[in-house]
């Protein structure tokens, strides 16, 4: 049984979890419209290699700060079924499926919130789910993070941590990613794969001679 780690946000769904929940929490009136400009400059710098996860994530939680864990479960399990499942790219669904067949561990590796990536681990049939952890007080979100956040080398401690125990973890493991910030996930693994890939990663996958996979909606 191999590890199957997959990204979520431009490698298994067209577009980016986060930046699409704030656009829907502006339209569900949750948020002010004057933090999509903010949020999108953040993202340039997360392009080119250079964001600040911990600022990124302080900002984009603010409307979430005194919000119940339960009201936040209710509302991102909408958002998911509303916006992310028509963002699915079939490919990425029958290399799932691949790996189930196959029956290995899969897991559904992001760099965004928990609160996004885990119904769309459960709406996938994942097996597991690592995603940057929300900080909540007595049921209430505190609008900050808390644990290793799941970004760069964040992404292969959480998994260690995870499987902690696990002889050969990493051995015949597969990983799918199109941005160059998942490096050090991909390079742990036996198999990795650049998917619709950024173009820092598409030039390192060609000097690796990792494949190189375009998926399509």
């Amino acid at each position: 049984m191999a590890l199957a780690l997959f990204d979520l946000d431009e490698t298994l769904i067209a577009g980016d979890s986060a930046s699409l929940w704030l656009e829907y929490m502006v339209a569900e009136e949750l948020a002010p419209a004057s933090m999509i400009a903010e949020e999108q400059a953040m993202m340039s710098l997360y392009h080119q290699g250079k964001m600040d996860m911990h600022q990124y994530m302080a900002f984009t939680l603010q409307p979430l700060a005194g919000k119940s864990r339960q009201w936040l479960d209710s509302l991102s399990t909408r958002f998911a079924e509303q916006v992310l499942r028509d963002r699915l790219y079939p490919e990425g669904l029958a290399r799932i499926e691949w790996h189930q067949e196959r029956g290995d561990d899969l897991v559904l590796i992001s760099a965004s919130g928990e609160h996004l990536v885990v119904p769309m681990a459960k709406m996938l049939g994942m097996d597991h789910c690592v995603a940057i952890l929300l900080d909540e007080e007595e049921g209430m979100l505190t609008g900050q993070t808390c644990g290793t956040l799941s970004f760069r080398e964040g992404k292969v401690a959480r998994v260690n941590q995870l499987f902690a125990g696990r002889e050969h973890l990493w051995q015949g493991s597969y990983g799918y990613s199109d941005s160059h910030n998942d490096l050090p996930l991909l390079r742990m693994v036996s198999h990795p794969h650049a998917v619709n890939p950024a173009p820092a990663l598409r030039q390192c996958a060609s000097e690796l001679g990792w494949p190189v996979w375009e998926w399509q909606r």
